[in-house]
């Protein structure tokens, strides 16, 4: 009890007298008073209501124990207490740079709980909305031409006797008629995701027909053809039309209204992942060399970069190089704002330069439509506002968003702690499983190629879903077709080609098994019974060696082959012989302009025909047979019709991996002296 009649105060730092305590004399002179008189003035304990004397304090050895007690676990708790507002300060800084840089806090990933509630973050549709309204617009302009309306009658032509290469072999496609139907759905999809109208719906009716028609033609298949379906397919679950949208015009709960962080989450993940996986395909040897595209800086528009760099230099460093640095760093680079302007320019230069330099409809035009989404979200808002006011009538509305029961929501006091004022529902919960499941398959996908191992060639896996854009370049010297009557054993011979409406089949070794059972069924109709089929196919890949890709001595038809494991009747590409390469060029650049120059490698125990001939007229016999016996046989062999000159470039290599022997010859033969031919130089690069 006090002197002045008021409670005493409670402890509020160092240990200090308390005015209005007064101490007995008793307590004073006891031993241990000291001790207990700064207990009591610590503790402030009550005095002894027995005591006879008005200001008397008594403190027994036991509440001076208790009250001792009580004060260490006082200033351990205060302790505590200066701990966590130190943490809480650190985490308050640390928070505000993280959000600053990434845009969410790092406590959002403490909990699968604030995950969900970070994904379901209330974001401005704007941005969606726009890239929503350029998608439909671009498929609506790509439908007639790179998916092929325009020309649909010449692909399904009733009756039509053609080889087909459908992903899966039951696909078959529908009578003309019922095609032009099909596109047309595809069509009126596109519009009506362009539009924003009956859009879940409109998804459907774009998605479903694009995708049936994707997986019937493997010869039409890239990776912005993939990659439009896959956007496609994430529109079909997100709510892009909550912004400058027919559905909005009509329903007021849409119109404007917050669309969750996570639709605009899994399409930039997509987009980082088609450049950064592309940049990683690009670290390939024959990409990092220059050889992917090799002949690429002729174009025209390098030739800024040949005012200061040869052309040799303008391939390595513009084309590969370039390309390279750029594929890896722009994914990063458009989502920091402090470099995001930057990324904006050279990504916009490089697809504006992918449009005259590659054919390959809206997929450069698609790129530029996707870089905004890297923006803040409420940039047409921004742009719109700054508009005179008479446009602003016609364009969308600049007022903030509302509310939407698909995002879960904070108050602002509570942000700091985490706490939503809305419950998380199921819908949330599906949201951010579907998100991270789509992510993380789109990682893995490009690399699945150990389970698909059929797909493999001297490439892994199909062209169109792996990311290696313009990784590998092919050129075709030789493709011979042999078939053989399986009771007369007769021999012939079909034009390459022949019952197809593509070429790409020569390079997958899944099409050609589709290719020769197609051919073995139509040859019965021309009484050829039970044909047997064989190929030889010659290519050349990054500038390599022409050699053979399958082995002509396996009749397809009958061959295994199997989606999950290898194909046995694959050659492998001759990986050792890639050195030689400069040595090649070296010899091509000593020669004149008119020659053309054909390098071929081939495998001990098979043989090569050469056929050589200009205007009608042999210049060497019609068919020169060069055995391979003692190892690789490479052979150039160029014809100049101006001067009627011809060129071998013959090279015997006694072993395939060690090459302790080699020979080259270069002979060059005229036609008055044929067969006499002149050595004009010894090469031995080795």
């Amino acid at each position: 009890e006090s002197t002045n009649g008021q409670a005493p105060q409670p402890f509020l730092g160092r240990a200090s007298v308390v005015p209005g305590w007064s101490l007995g004399s008793e307590f004073r002179s006891e031993p241990g008073a000291g001790l207990r008189c700064c207990l009591r003035r610590l503790a402030l304990c009550q005095p002894d209501p027995s005591s006879s004397r008005g200001h008397h304090l008594e403190m027994g050895p036991g509440r001076v124990a208790a009250a001792g007690a009580q004060v260490a676990e006082s200033l351990d708790s205060q302790k505590k207490q200066s701990r966590k507002r130190k943490a809480q300060d650190a985490v308050s800084t640390h928070c505000s740079w993280t959000k600053s840089l990434l845009g969410f806090e790092s406590a959002d990933l403490s909990s699968w709980n604030r995950f969900v509630c970070l994904l379901n973050r209330p974001t401005d549709p704007a941005a969606l909305g726009v890239f929503r309204f350029l998608f439909g617009l671009l498929m609506a302009l790509d439908i007639p031409q790179e998916r092929g309306l325009s020309y649909l009658d010449h692909r399904y032509l009733d009756g039509l006797q053609v080889c087909r290469f459908p992903l899966f072999n039951f696909l078959e496609p529908l009578p003309l008629d019922w095609m032009y139907v099909v596109y047309m759905v595809m069509l009126l999809g596109a519009l009506g995701i362009m539009l924003g109208c009956f859009y879940r719906l409109s998804c459907l009716l774009f998605l479903l027909p694009y995708w049936y028609i994707f997986f019937l033609d493997k010869t039409a298949w890239n990776n912005h053809s993939y990659l439009y379906g896959l956007i496609g397919f994430q529109l079909t679950f997100m709510n892009a039309n909550r912004y400058w949208s027919i559905d909005g015009f009509w329903n007021p709960r849409k119109r404007n209204a917050h669309v969750p962080l996570w639709n605009y989450t899994m399409l930039r993940f997509q987009i980082f992942i088609v450049y950064f996986i592309a940049g990683i395909k690009k670290l390939d040897a024959d990409w990092v060399e220059g050889y992917s595209m090799g002949s690429l800086a002729k174009h025209w528009l390098f030739s800024p970069f040949r005012l200061v760099l040869s052309e040799e230099m303008t391939n390595l460093l513009v084309v590969h190089g370039g390309g390279l640095v750029l594929d890896l760093t722009a994914g990063f680079l458009l989502f920091f704002d402090a470099s995001r302007p930057a990324a904006l320019f050279f990504v916009s230069y490089f697809h504006c330069m992918n449009s005259q330099l590659f054919s390959i409809g809206m997929f450069s035009y698609t790129m530029l439509a996707t870089s905004p989404l890297f923006c803040y979200p409420d940039w047409p808002r921004r742009l719109i506002a700054k508009l005179p006011a008479f446009l602003q009538k016609f364009l969308p509305s600049t007022d903030p968003p509302q509310p939407s029961q698909e995002c879960v929501y904070r108050e602002t006091g509570q942000q700091r702690l985490g706490r939503t004022t809305q419950k998380v529902g199921l819908r949330q919960k599906l949201g951010a499983i579907f998100t991270v499941l789509y992510v993380v398959e789109q990682f893995f996908l490009p690399y699945s190629h150990f389970i698909t191992q059929g797909y493999n060639n001297w490439t892994n896996g199909l062209y169109g879903y792996s990311w290696d854009m313009m990784v590998h370049s092919r050129s075709h010297q030789h493709v011979k077709i042999t078939y053989r009557d399986g009771l007369t054993r007769e021999l012939g011979y079909l034009n390459p080609g022949v019952f197809t409406q593509s070429r790409r089949w020569k390079d997958h070794a899944d099409m050609l098994k589709q290719y020769a059972t197609c051919l073995s069924h139509l040859l019965q109709n021309y009484n050829i019974s039970q044909p047997e089929i064989y190929f030889d196919i010659w290519v050349s890949i990054n500038d390599r060696f022409q050699q053979r890709l399958f082995d002509p001595h396996v009749d397809i038809v009958r061959a295994e082959w199997s989606p999950f494991k290898k194909t046995p009747w694959l050659k492998p590409l001759l990986v050792d012989l890639s050195p030689w390469r400069t040595k090649l060029q070296e010899i091509e650049k000593s020669l004149d302009n008119q020659t053309e120059v054909v390098f071929i490698a081939d495998f001990p125990g098979t043989s090569w025909d050469l056929e050589v001939g200009s205007l009608g007229r042999p210049v060497l016999p019609e068919q020169t047979s060069w055995p391979c016996v003692c190892g690789v046989l490479v052979v150039r062999a160029g014809f100049n019709i101006a001067r009627k000159l011809c060129a071998i470039l013959v090279m015997w290599v006694s072993s395939y991996k060690g090459w302790p022997l080699v020979t080259v010859v270069f002979l060059q033969c005229k036609r008055s002296s044929w067969p006499a031919c002149q050595l004009l130089m010894p090469w031995l690069p080795l």
